[in-house]
């Protein structure tokens, strides 16, 4: 469903003149397509009447499911009298992060420089030849929290661009000098080694919080990448701890708030330190991520809760994610309107918040009194600060109580629980549904897609589950259809309602790749490989730094983009030049390029004085060096892998965690890897039945056609890992 359309349509219908921004694809800039305020989008334009007209820009970033982005619009770019202002005083452009980080990237760490902290929606003055010199994130009306009013500041900067421009264009000045510095990867480091491993798993051991898990106090953030290198931290050496962090963080990630427990997936990040209150915004790349942990939990303990995590959030996103051709779209909104009389009226967590009378009325009172206690529903609402709010008595469902408990107190059975539990799940989603839905930004992004074509592939692996292969493959399929230029190999970042756009970064790039390689390792289709090869070619023309190492997130050709980057912090989402690595890694063994090894090692030695300085500002960086230093791992299976007996070696190994590990199928029919390899001719079924080899540097232990035995072997080789 397009969601923009119904908006502008409604727009029209009140008489609305639109702005320039009509003409854009992105939902964001859509949703301020009618604001009296004179956007331009980034671009020639844009700069170019800055100049004529001897105006500083404002630049105002954000993204289509940003709350506080919703409010400063409501706020302040939807009023006459403060659009007047921006209109006579500045050219005003407006961008979508998502579709440009690139400059996204550099006016936030202009305002990080300027104000000690960031986030959106940005506010960014600059020159007439984009240098920054004043910015913020959101500024109120009014002067309040302690933030100077926007019309305020406003004027403000308009009397020192009149009065004192030397002063702004010389502030404009150092911080371009400044940002130039910040460009640069810092301390320089050396040969990658255990060390960075161990004070990595020191740093996260030392902010864990025992009690609800995760890392830090509020608020707290899933942050994926963590959980990354902390399992294979614990495979690596033993340490129990660095699993139960993880383990216990998934279970209280998921018993709480930040789940949406009606209809499934993660919202994207939780206020407060236990989990409970969400802000109710979803993200692809999150769902995507948190697939993979779960998975990884699955495989480390066989416990089916796990597993079941895993399914309800990819019940989600192919639920509510996926376009018709197959891609997935990136987010829904934190807010929602509460009444379909005021569609465009929205709050914050409308849709997912519930009172006890609803409850009551849905479930009746004796299946609710069980309802409610298990999920935390009571009158007056259980969560929201303010009791005047028009939700102060909206509860947000999170798991307060045990089953087992319950069934001790009220001398009921468990199943009995767990069936009304389950019940009134069903109910409280089918009510939901008649709701109106939260804004959903139906752009689908090649990065974002390539994590979660990553999702789906390694669940399909883990879960025996044939959909879930069916999913990843259409979305590679979309991306390369919709996205990809075979002739030049280069991707495009966006697309939206028929239109391709924007080129691609690194991040681009990388996750698709590493989509591309989970892909073949689920369907063996060497056609995956074979685009992931072209790819990384691509990415190592367009990115590579040939004199330091690591890759830039943008190719260098948009010069209106003041800074080339080597992103290395793994927040919400990996850093490209960390999943680059992993990459180079695996497709060094797959393919038999030993330079990209060469060009792995590069990369985390660049990175590795930075490692040692602050480890816990890249786990996904430490994943990479910890499969960097690990004995390369082949699982080489001669079979058809359709054949049952082919499948059965299969479930054997993909039941276990084994994150560096490579599996190959060799088979008559398909050659094209021994093509890359010759070592693999030499490995063919015994006794006529699918055999399977386990190599280290391609060294292999006596192939076996037994599963028993495949697993004695797999096991082995844990143990020795763990020496």
């Amino acid at each position: 469903m397009n969601t923009s359309s119904g908006f502008i349509a409604r727009q029209l219908q009140q008489g609305k003149k639109a702005n320039r921004l009509i003409n854009e694809k992105s939902p964001y800039l859509l949703q301020h397509a009618f604001n009296p305020v004179d956007w331009y989008p980034w671009g020639d334009e844009a700069f170019e009447n800055a100049r004529r007209e001897d105006k500083p820009i404002f630049l105002s970033v954000g993204y289509s499911t940003c709350h506080w982005c919703h409010v400063m619009e409501h706020e302040s770019f939807e009023d006459s009298a403060i659009a007047g202002l921006m209109n006579k005083y500045f050219v005003c452009i407006k961008v979508d992060r998502e579709e440009r980080p690139d400059v996204d990237k550099v006016y936030m760490a202009a305002v990080q420089a300027m104000t000690g902290s960031g986030g959106w929606p940005m506010s960014v003055w600059l020159t007439n030849d984009l240098k920054p010199f004043f910015g913020g994130t959101y500024f109120p009306p009014a002067a309040r929290y302690g933030r100077a009013g926007f019309p305020d500041v406003l004027k403000r900067i308009h009397e020192l661009w009149v009065g004192e421009r030397a002063k702004l264009m010389e502030s404009a000045q150092q911080m371009s000098e400044m940002l130039q510095g910040y460009a640069g990867v810092g301390a320089q480091g050396s040969a990658i080694d255990d060390s960075l491993l161990a004070q990595g798993y020191q740093a996260f051991r030392a902010s864990y919080d025992p009690q609800f898990g995760g890392f830090g106090g509020a608020p707290k953030f899933p942050r994926p990448s963590v959980f990354n290198f902390l399992l294979r931290y614990h495979r690596r050496t033993g340490a129990s701890d660095a699993m139960e962090m993880s383990l216990q963080t998934l279970r209280q990630m998921a018993r709480g708030g930040m789940y949406d427990q009606i209809g499934g997936g993660f919202h994207r990040y939780s206020v407060d330190g236990q989990w409970r209150v969400p802000h109710f915004e979803k993200m692809l790349y999150d769902q995507a991520q948190l697939v993979c942990s779960y998975i990884d939990a699955y495989q480390i303990t066989g416990d089916e809760y796990f597993a079941e995590m895993a399914r309800d959030v990819l019940k989600y996103v192919q639920c509510d994610m996926v376009d018709a051709g197959g891609g997935f779209y990136s987010a829904e909104d934190a807010d929602s309107a509460p009444d379909s009389t005021a569609p465009d009226h929205k709050v914050e967590g409308a849709f997912y918040l519930w009172r006890l009378r609803e409850v009551e009325a849905l479930l009746g009172k004796e299946a609710a009194a069980i309802f409610s206690a298990y999920y935390d529903v009571r009158a007056g609402g259980n969560a929201l600060a303010d009791p005047q709010d028009e939700f102060g008595d909206g509860c947000i469902l999170y798991v307060a109580n045990d089953v087992t408990e319950m069934a001790k107190k009220s001398g009921k059975r468990v199943d009995d629980i767990e069936q009304v539990l389950r019940e009134g799940r069903q109910k409280l989603f089918a009510a939901r549904e008649k709701r109106l839905r939260p804004h959903l930004d139906d752009k689908i992004l090649t990065g974002w897609n390539g994590l979660m074509i990553s999702a789906f592939a390694r669940a399909a692996q883990a879960l025996d589950e044939p959909t879930y292969l069916s999913a990843a493959q259409n979305a590679a399929r979309f991306i390369l259809e919709k996205l990809y230029d075979p002739h030049s190999q280069n991707l495009r970042r966006r697309f939206r309602d028929g239109e391709a756009k924007f080129a691609a970064h690194l991040d681009d790039y990388a996750f698709f790749t590493q989509g591309l390689i989970d892909l073949y390792e689920t369907d063996f289709d060497f056609s995956w490989l074979a685009h992931a090869k072209g790819l990384t070619e691509a990415q190592v023309r367009l990115f590579w730094d040939g004199k330091d190492g690591g890759f830039f997130d943008n190719a260098g050709n948009d010069k209106s983009i003041l800074l080339r980057t080597k992103e290395d912090y793994d927040g919400a989402e990996p850093s490209g030049n960390a999943v680059a690595a992993m990459n180079l890694l695996r497709l060094s063994q797959f393919l038999d390029r030993d330079e990209w090894r060469e060009m792995a090692e590069k990369t985390l030695n660049l990175f590795s004085g930075r490692l040692a300085q602050i480890p816990s500002a890249m786990p996904q960086m430490l994943a990479a060096v910890d499969l960097a230093l690990g004995k390369p791992q082949q699982i080489i299976i001669a079979g058809d892998h359709h054949s049952p007996d082919t499948q059965e070696l299969l479930r054997e190994v993909r039941r276990r965690y084994l994150p560096n590990k490579i599996l190959l199928i060799v088979d008559a029919q398909h050659t094209e890897l021994a093509d890359h390899i010759p070592f693999l001719k030499n490995m063919t079924r015994r006794e006529g039945r699918p055999t399977a080899y386990v190599c280290e540097n391609f060294a292999c232990e006596l192939p076996t056609n037994d599963p028993k035995m495949l697993a004695q072997l797999l096991a082995n080789k844990t143990v020795v890992e763990n020496q």
